[in-house]
């Protein structure tokens, strides 16, 4: 996939397949519609542009804005979660999604949205996800898929794939971090009110203590308080006044990962930021993140980000935050 020239925006289609979910609908024009690198159609079956059906969902109408063939040529395609997904899925709109897809679009199915995809034949011998209600269902309707269970997103080939409605704000958010970067998608996070990006890696759901409402979050935030400083396991467990084996297993069933994983994951995602908004040394960013030296830092961000820390920061500043990085 080749980067958009400048004097464009990404084109995001959304398809309003009958029995669509509106929030699912909402969801992504709501995300993708607050920065102005994206441009927001919700399209739909009709011989023209706006001649669409209109559905309802639970008392809210979804119409169409635009036709399947602009559909067809957009950037990237949202399809939301729909009722019934071990129903047939309107042709006209499997051939809209495997247009797309050819043509180089990237797809973001939302919750039973990964039912239509399948369908369209684009998730075979890939790995996917969706709601955990409905995981089951995925595997026996479509053996030729990997099916992951219990993960907010999974990303493969140009496909993502999620879980519920609130794992739908997480995928889309991705892909703003993906195009725009790690502090784009923040501001887009804060303008939507949703507490913060969110790893793939983190679980659906989690096992809370039966009998205790207290969580880590005051242990988490201490973290990113100090996320420059040498952090352990030992002192999480202190600052949260537990037992070091309580607190790790208190820890893993909030996040669905270790304490010391997730402090790697938080200070990649502060490096990130920094490569992005300020310019600062790799040295100098190294120390703020608590990676310690510039040698240990260039090399556990290259093995979790895919780039150096200075092509990181280079592929950033030729974008100028303004338009996405698609390959």
């Amino acid at each position: 996939m080749s980067l958009p020239s400048n004097d464009r925006t990404v084109v995001v289609a959304i398809l309003a397949m009958p029995r669509a979910y509106a929030l699912d609908v909402s969801i992504a024009a709501h995300v993708f519609g607050r920065h102005p690198g994206y441009r927001v159609l919700v399209c739909g079956a009709g011989e023209e542009a706006g001649g669409g059906e209109s559905y309802d969902d639970v008392g809210a109408e979804i119409r169409p804005t635009h036709s399947l063939a602009d559909a067809e040529n957009a950037d990237i395609l949202v399809v939301p979660g729909y009722e019934d997904p071990h129903l047939p899925a309107p042709d006209a709109y499997l051939a809209a999604l495997r247009s797309a897809f050819a043509r180089g679009g990237r797809v973001v199915a939302v919750c039973t949205g990964v039912f239509a995809v399948a369908a369209g034949g684009l998730l075979d011998g890939k790995a996917a996800t969706t709601h955990w209600r409905h995981t089951e269902q995925l595997r026996l309707m479509h053996p030729e898929i990997e099916v992951v269970e219990n993960r907010l997103f999974v990303e493969d080939g140009g496909i993502l794939t999620s879980a519920g409605a609130g794992a739908g704000m997480d995928a889309c958010l991705h892909v703003v971090q993906s195009d725009f970067g790690t502090t784009v998608a923040d501001d887009v996070a804060k303008e939507v009110v949703f507490s913060f990006v969110r790893d793939a890696n983190e679980p659906q759901y989690t096992e809370m203590p039966a009998r205790s409402p207290e969580t880590l979050r005051a242990t988490r935030e201490w973290a990113m308080e100090n996320i420059g400083s040498a952090i352990t396991v030992q002192k999480m467990a202190d600052h949260s006044v537990l037992s070091r084996r309580t607190f790790i297993r208190r820890f893993v069933r909030e996040t669905g990962m270790p304490p010391m994983q997730w402090v790697a994951l938080q200070r990649i995602l502060m490096a990130r930021r920094l490569l992005e908004g300020s310019d600062w040394s790799v040295e100098r960013v190294a120390g703020a993140s608590g990676f310690g030296t510039a040698a240990n830092f260039r090399t556990i961000f290259r093995r979790e980000v895919g780039m150096t820390p200075s092509a990181y920061r280079k592929s950033h500043v030729e974008s100028g935050s303004a338009m996405p990085r698609t390959g």
